[in-house]
């Protein structure tokens, strides 16, 4: 059995399912539906009786009462007691997720220089976390000693991220419900990398690979469409958004109209490797130094800053040009679709201010004013954990369908 099989029976993340399940649907579906709708409900409200979530959720009391009964001989709902009530008759008693019954596995392979991971609650809280450097030779980055070596690729790296999943399920402390990563490059449906140059990688069957390693539930997904559903689960977010992960490349994670974007060939918000340059003129042919990436990634800002404090200048240019760029790379998505919300995620030191600034400054001038005068351009309200919790979140819709 592949990690797809495990996965396809509770929903999963496909193209065009809407993250939270909000009606009822036809016969054929409906229990499936059904009872993602009546988890999603308890897991954003919380404890509700019986009589509250029919009514929530639009199901009789009969499906509601058949529902929780078969939720609660799984565990994972729990009865929490008689309702406080003044009215005549019997209280209510009242419900909720079984929080503590199950963990989740999250990883985060979007660093340009380790690995993380963590164990976390259903809530998205971390409880343990590791990480691995991703230089060979260097030891364990909480000995706070300068790693040294080139940077692991292919197998190597492959084998970086077992070793750190093994770690992890070693520091669970209850059931674990699943394992989510998040991924640069381009994934596509059954946790296959297709391409992630940073790291080496073409064609890595991780999802399935780390299924055969641990026997869990995995789910392998791009690691801005990770941080993305992290934004819209925990952060709040609302109405059509797109999230710019910035780290060793540029992703993007875009959420329309309450459903995931993930493009025909798996690859929507593969916006680092797009052409901004135009010092070549308007007739220059693709090139690598021309692209986003070459301005805004992680290592590419920290040089910049380097080399300009170096030669005694300010180094506020580099970030203003970098928050330019991205600009022009985001004004024609931003006209065509119409956005209401754009989120930064990573390193605030780099993204907050100039160059977020200098993002928001070059949209304004290069779309029409009255269709964007709301936009709003921010940093993410997830720290530097959003790909980590993103990862629960592909979990929690792969098992439980909600989110």
């Amino acid at each position: 059995m592949t990690t797809t099989d495990v996965l396809g029976s509770a929903g999963g993340l496909g193209p065009g399912r809407a993250l939270r399940p909000r009606s009822k649907v036809l016969p054929e579906h409906a229990r499936s539906h059904n009872r993602s709708l009546v988890l999603q409900t308890l897991y954003r409200s919380g404890q509700r009786s019986r009589a509250d979530l029919a009514r929530d959720t639009g199901l009789t009391r009969v499906t509601v009462s058949d529902l929780v009964a078969e939720l609660l001989a799984e565990g994972l709902v729990v009865e929490l007691g008689q309702r406080e009530s003044a009215r005549p008759g019997k209280p209510a008693v009242l419900l909720d997720i079984n929080r503590t019954a199950h963990q989740i596995i999250g990883v985060d392979l979007s660093d340009h220089d380790r690995f993380r991971g963590a164990v976390m609650d259903l809530d998205g809280a971390l409880l343990a976390t590791a990480e691995v450097p991703l230089e060979d030779g260097a030891g364990e980055s909480a000995t706070g000693e300068s790693a040294t070596g080139e940077p692991a690729t292919g197998e190597a790296a492959v084998a970086k991220v077992r070793a750190l999943v093994l770690r992890l399920v070693g520091a669970a402390t209850a059931p674990i419900l699943g394992i989510g990563v998040g991924s640069p490059g381009v994934v596509d449906l059954s946790g296959t990398i297709l391409t992630a140059p940073n790291l080496g990688w073409t064609d890595v069957r991780l999802q399935d690979d780390l299924h055969t390693l641990t026997g869990l539930p995995v789910v392998v997904a791009n690691d801005a469409n990770a941080a993305v559903l992290a934004e819209h689960s925990y952060g709040g977010a609302t109405g059509d958004m797109m999230l710019i992960r910035v780290g060793h490349g540029i992703g993007a994670g875009l959420i329309i109209a309450g459903t995931l974007v993930y493009g025909s060939h798996f690859a929507a918000g593969e916006i680092g490797q797009v052409m901004v340059g135009t010092d070549l003129g308007l007739d220059a042919t693709y090139t690598r130094e021309q692209v986003l990436e070459h301005w805004l990634s992680v290592p590419q800002l920290r040089r910049g800053i380097r080399e300009a404090e170096a030669a005694g200048r300010d180094a506020t240019p580099v970030l203003r040009e970098a928050g330019q760029r991205l600009g022009i790379s985001l004004a024609p998505v931003v006209g065509a679709l119409n956005l209401s919300e754009l989120v930064l995620s990573g390193p605030t030191d780099l993204l907050d201010g100039p160059l977020a600034e200098a993002t928001i400054h070059t949209l304004r001038n290069r779309t029409m004013a009255e269709n964007h005068a709301d936009l709003a351009v921010r940093m993410t309200t997830q720290g530097q954990d959003i790909v980590l919790r993103g990862a629960a979140v592909l979990v929690l819709s792969g098992q439980l369908g909600v989110s």
